[in-house]
């Protein structure tokens, strides 16, 4: 799974790669410490223009579906198995319509050994961003005016699949990583097939898994209050 992630380095040189057409005003501040409800910036293409406009937005962690009552429901959707997309009304029309790109600096899992668990940082050994498959949804706030500028929340959920390599030593889980190859192919909103595309990324992930380094960080980071550049150092 990915209940927390980090993000300190989305800025000119992932919306250059990833070619974002359009970059919102109100991107959320750098945080060492990210917990779902929390707003982070995500990548998507909207299909109401044409072509698509790649846009930079803030988001809500924990996808709401349009048909939620109120935005609770996000709070358990903050992830999303990828082998289970298809059968789950909450995904299915995301997975069809609506898929984003989470960029990060990494993640953190924690390790079960004998008597505690144990935090690690998981992060591209270069420090490139790393990115995230993920799915996303509009849903729009019944208790507010028409006309009020928070009736319309975005959200989204990072895809999960079993993890591989040494990355399974410390969880049984881990994101769907998507390189910057099959990127638009993943955001494209007009393919049909969009489980080729993750079976692509999928397939790929032991290349992108193998440039991952790894090591244990200080407890305090299971405190979302926390939120320094010392949850990051190892210990």
């Amino acid at each position: 799974m990915c209940g927390r992630f980090v993000v300190v380095n989305v800025g000119g040189e992932l919306v250059s790669e990833l070619r974002v057409d359009l970059v919102g005003d109100d991107l959320p501040e750098p945080s060492y410490n990210v917990a779902p409800t929390d707003p982070v910036a995500i990548v998507l293409d909207s299909a109401k223009t044409d072509p698509p406009t790649r846009r930079l937005e803030r988001a809500r962690w924990g996808l709401v579906p349009s048909w939620a009552k109120d935005v609770s429901i996000g709070a358990r959707a903050f992830n999303a198995r990828a082998e289970e997309l298809e059968d789950k009304r909450m995904f299915q029309k995301a997975l069809a319509k609506r898929r984003a790109i989470v960029p990060a600096t990494g993640y953190y899992e924690w390790q079960q050994q004998t008597d505690r668990k144990v935090p690690h940082f998981i992060h591209p050994a270069d420090g490139s961003p790393l990115l995230f498959a993920g799915l996303y949804e509009w849903w729009k706030d019944p208790s507010k005016a028409d006309d009020d500028p928070q009736r319309w929340v975005l959200s989204f959920t990072i895809l999960t699949r079993e993890s591989i390599g040494a990355l399974g030593s410390i969880h049984g889980r881990m994101p769907v990583f998507v390189d910057s190859e099959h990127a638009d192919a993943w955001l494209d909103p007009t393919i049909t097939h969009p489980r080729d595309v993750l079976d692509a990324a999928l397939d790929d992930a032991p290349r992108v898994a193998e440039g991952l380094e790894y090591y244990p960080v200080d407890s305090a980071v299971g405190n979302v209050r926390n939120n320094t550049p010392e949850l990051i150092e190892p210990v």
